[in-house]
């Protein structure tokens, strides 16, 4: 193989794995198909500290430990384990990951020649990225994916989502908005790329809707609404949930589909159960759990309207997996959900917070006749192989560019958070 041929290490903490088979599959889904083009191998760092196990005892998904290594789809995915105590010292977990993984990169660099790093989320996963390449004398390219708006708001997050963003030969944003917040905190213009994210339209396509709504018991006549997501506040299900009772007033079939489970985030489902025994929805509102992505295209098929009332995104997968489905979308105007939902023919956006337009523009989604076609249109034009197109090339480009002149230690040293 040509030595400037890229070999990848994709790194990210957030990947799916035996314990946590929904994690990250947005980067799964990206980086297999990179995967099909070009030699990769995944490291997915895992955070720990002793006695971690115990808290299981009354937390069982706590911190689910998967095995150090997992074959998917013939692609070695690592789990090295990093000291990361839960809720303090959140600007040392850059450093940590990067230590706990060093042993790991070092003999991938040797076994299997890896020479690129790509790296997705700015903190830790980039900072850590960044320390790696420098020890190791290997580029590092990196992703930002939405959380790093909320941290450069942190005095203590923003100086080290700053570094990561030095450390990079190529920042990839997966919207606009991500990318002028790059180039706000430092990034060189030149290395910057907007590279969204994709859909499989053959995997997401419409299916019956009697049949989708018979698989749900749904009566056949019933206008219904759905949202998809970890079940975490940032996700604005309860928001969803507060406006329902004036919606079935107006819409007395309305139902609404929750999908979604656990994340490294958290957990809501408890609460919101309890907001939904509250306002006495218990017949309007259906929790089907966490879907694997095969089986995600009935319950969209079942629905009229998507909903996401999100307080923060970067790209929203599931907008075009929605859309690939036929589905309007109606969100907030936070990070890049008004450029995936960029038309008036594909949905509705509205002021993040306000209630009274979430409901204006959900009653006006159930009331319109939407041309689903075109709207499924959009998303095909969206698929993942335009964007692989585009991210092998860079990686191709950085390789070619040469090494950078580091000179790579035996082992890392004390670095500053």
């Amino acid at each position: 193989m040509n030595p400037e041929s890229p070999r990848l290490m994709v790194y990210s903490s957030l990947f799916p794995s035996q314990v946590q088979p929904g994690a990250g599959l947005f980067i799964r889904e990206r980086l297999f198909r990179v995967g099909r083009k070009l030699p990769i191998v995944v490291v997915s760092p895992r955070p720990w500290f002793p006695g971690q196990g115990l808290i299981r005892r009354w937390r069982p998904g706590y911190r689910p430990m998967p095995a150090r290594q997992e074959i998917q789809d013939g692609v070695e995915v690592h789990f090295p384990r990093f000291f990361a105590l839960p809720g303090v010292l959140r600007q040392w977990d850059g450093f940590f990951m990067a230590l706990g993984s060093w042993r790991t990169v070092w003999r991938l660099k040797r076994r299997l020649g890896v020479n690129l790093i790509d790296a997705h989320f700015a903190y830790p996963d980039g900072y850590a990225a960044g320390l790696l390449g420098r020890w190791l004398g290997l580029p590092m390219t990196l992703t930002l994916r939405g959380t790093e708006l909320p941290h450069s708001r942190n005095p203590r997050l923003r100086s080290r989502l700053v570094k990561a963003l030095r450390a990079a030969r190529r920042v990839f944003a997966v919207s606009d908005s991500l990318r002028q917040l790059a180039l706000r905190l430092g990034a060189a213009p030149g290395n910057t790329r907007v590279v969204g994210n994709g859909v499989d339209s053959e995997k997401f396509q419409p299916r019956a809707r009697s049949e989708a709504r018979h698989r749900l018991g749904l009566p056949e006549g019933a206008q219904v609404l759905i949202s998809v997501g970890a079940l975490v506040e940032r996700k604005g299900f309860h928001r969803v949930l507060e406006i329902l009772p004036q919606l079935v007033q107006q819409q007395p079939q309305l139902h609404y589909l929750i999908v979604g489970g656990a994340s490294p985030e958290g957990n809501r489902e408890a609460e919101l159960r309890s907001q939904v025994a509250a306002l006495g929805l218990e017949e309007r509102v259906h929790f089907l759990g966490a879907l694997a992505p095969a089986e995600l295209a009935w319950p969209l098929s079942a629905a009229d309207v998507f909903v996401l009332a999100t307080r923060n995104e970067g790209w929203a997968n599931v907008f075009l997996e929605a859309m690939a489905c036929g589905l309007p979308v109606v969100t907030t105007d936070v990070g890049g959900n008004a450029e995936v939902v960029c038309r008036d023919e594909l949905g509705m956006v509205v002021p993040f917070g306000d209630a009274a337009a979430l409901m204006r523009a959900l009653e006006r989604a159930l009331a319109m006749t939407w041309d689903r076609t075109a709207i499924r249109g959009y998303a095909e034009a969206n698929t993942w192989e335009r964007r692989v197109e585009t991210l092998v090339a860079e990686f191709q480009a950085v390789c070619c560019e040469g090494r950078a002149s580091h000179t790579p230690a035996t082992a890392p040293r004390r670095a500053a958070p």
